[in-house]
């Protein structure tokens, strides 16, 4: 049996979505990247009891809603 280690592509595990989206509703701006390929950068707003956000970049005039097992990494 493979670990998730072992693909290609980084991947953090959903207890470290969590802690880095929990650690990242201060900055200023945080990069997602989503399991589906997409990588967008804003202000997170982040619902850790519903496992739910928005990110909101002001400059592009976007605002997207993201659940947590769709994000494959996160960059602050």
């Amino acid at each position: 049996m493979a670990s998730s280690t072992s693909k290609k592509s980084r991947q953090l595990s959903q207890e470290r979505i969590y802690d880095a989206l929990m650690t990242s509703r201060t900055a200023d701006e945080i990069t997602l990247a989503f399991k589906d390929g997409r990588i967008v950068t804003g202000a997170l707003v982040f619902n850790h009891l519903k496992g739910t956000g928005r990110l909101i970049n002001v400059e592009e005039e976007m605002s997207m809603d993201f659940a947590v097992d769709e994000i494959r990494d996160v960059r602050g």
